[in-house]
């Protein structure tokens, strides 16, 4: 005897509404265990494997790779209590049956838990729980049903969950009571938007052009979605409503340097330069707590943070994330390091998390990497705040009273100017400056 549980996209945290299906990892007809990943999603802000909470067979996926889906859409359902795949030619249900919910543990069949942004099989420390998924329970029957991928019930009004799909059909001009939306239960997903909108691009023919080059003839239609979506939204949103400034200084970082070498030289793990100015950063903002904060405008107050959750921006195949280091503040040099080393290497592999890529409150951007001098950043709304770092580089510099060639670094504040005037942007930049300048008071704290 066994029960079809439906399994649905859980909530991924940080107020994601969606998520677009890359990869399927489980197909109709297998045997999947509790907390097995079934699914690999794609997030606006990384890709996450999620897990299924029963363990049994797979009746049908709902999806196929690239479609798009909302916050408790059904992912797939799962007979529980069935240990052999059932035949391919068993009929497809013809409706879903009403749902019920599902107690957590019991009878070993179902986990109950899957994580926010994470995998039930991380660290405890990183769990963080959300209502267990709605079960939908059937007759019982002898075996599990085989089924094909599920049909959309396309009967009743158009639904439309997501309020990015409202945003862009608004955008566009869309009226979405003309569209049909290829969700289930006729739900309007980003695609159908999407479909509409090229369709349209497409019925307005436009005359030939004489001379392209002299035109600027259009030879790709890159969509903004994904990564790159979340990151033209982010920045669009900080360029309206952060009244930003910046100040910058040069810093002769020779000293700097010579501290990192030989800190290195006396054994250990080794120090990254990145961890020595998240160091200098967290020092600094302990004296000018102003810059960790965020501004409530509906409130109209100043929120000041306790905890420094530094991000610093990383460039990836996948595009610009920005991997956030908690409690910053209590972090030695040499711990700065190693997670700046885990991040990074899983910004490089695509496995960063939602929980790795939220709740930072100061960025550090070193965009010297990029062989530039100086940048004004826009600031990584919501917070206050960004520190840019330009490349290490030998330049004339009057040392001691005399010419020499030292090492020079540009340091850059971009800041909100609601949290603080320029004297403390000013004073929070000379300070980091000084110690780049004479790094060894506070390298005795490390």
């Amino acid at each position: 005897m066994a029960q079809v549980l439906e399994f649905k996209l859980p909530d991924l945290g940080e107020g994601l509404t969606e998520a677009e299906i890359v990869r399927w990892l489980v197909a109709v007809g297998d045997v999947v265990a509790i907390d097995q990943p079934v699914v690999e999603v794609e997030t606006a802000k990384a890709m996450v494997e999620v897990p299924c909470p029963y363990g049994g067979v797979v009746t049908a996926r709902y999806g196929e790779e690239g479609t798009e889906l909302p916050v408790g859409a059904p992912l797939l359902t799962v007979a529980v209590g069935a240990s052999e795949p059932a035949p391919e030619s068993a009929p497809e249900p013809e409706s879903a049956p009403e749902s019920a919910p599902v107690a957590d543990g019991g009878s070993g069949e179902t986990s109950g838990n899957v994580l926010v942004g994470y995998g039930t099989g991380a660290p405890a420390a990183r769990r963080r729980r959300v209502r267990p998924a709605t079960a939908v329970v059937t007759a019982p029957v002898e075996a599990p049903v085989a089924v094909a991928e599920a049909v959309p019930d396309r009967a009743g009004p158009v639904p439309v969950i997501s309020p990015l799909v409202r945003r862009l059909a608004r955008q566009n001009g869309l009226d979405l009571r003309a569209l049909d939306g290829s969700g289930r239960d006729g739900l309007i997903l980003r695609c159908d938007v999407e479909l509409a909108i090229e369709r349209r691009e497409q019925a307005v023919q436009a005359p030939p052009a004489p001379a392209p080059a002299a035109t600027g003839a259009v030879t790709e239609r890159v969509p903004l979605r994904g990564v790159r979506g979340a990151v033209a939204d982010k920045l669009s949103r900080s360029r309206r409503e952060i009244p930003e400034a910046t100040c910058w200084v040069d810093a002769d970082a020779t000293e700097l340097m010579a501290a990192r070498t030989a800190a290195n030289a006396a054994g250990g793990p080794k120090i990254s330069l990145i961890a020595l100015l998240a160091r200098i950063c967290t020092a600094a903002l302990a004296r000018f707590p102003e810059l960790n904060s965020t501004v409530d405008m509906e409130a109209r107050e100043i929120v000041r943070l306790r905890d420094v959750h530094l991000g610093f921006a990383a460039q990836t195949e996948r595009g610009l994330v920005v991997p956030v280091v908690r409690d910053a503040q209590d972090r030695s040099a040499e711990s700065l390091s190693a997670e700046f080393a885990r991040l990074t290497e899983a910004g490089r592999t695509g496995t960063l998390t939602p929980g790795d890529l939220t709740g930072g409150t100061f960025t550090l951007n070193n965009y010297g990497v990029f062989g530039v001098d100086g940048s004004t950043p826009i600031i990584n709304h919501p917070e206050a705040a960004m520190l840019g770092i330009g490349r290490i580089v030998a330049k004339p510099w009057v040392h001691e009273g005399e010419l020499a060639i030292r090492q020079v670094v540009q340091l850059s504040l971009t800041f909100d100017h609601r949290v603080c005037d320029g004297g403390t942007a000013g004073g929070f930049l000379r300070y980091v400056a000084d110690c780049v300048e004479q790094p060894a008071v506070l390298l005795r704290t490390l």
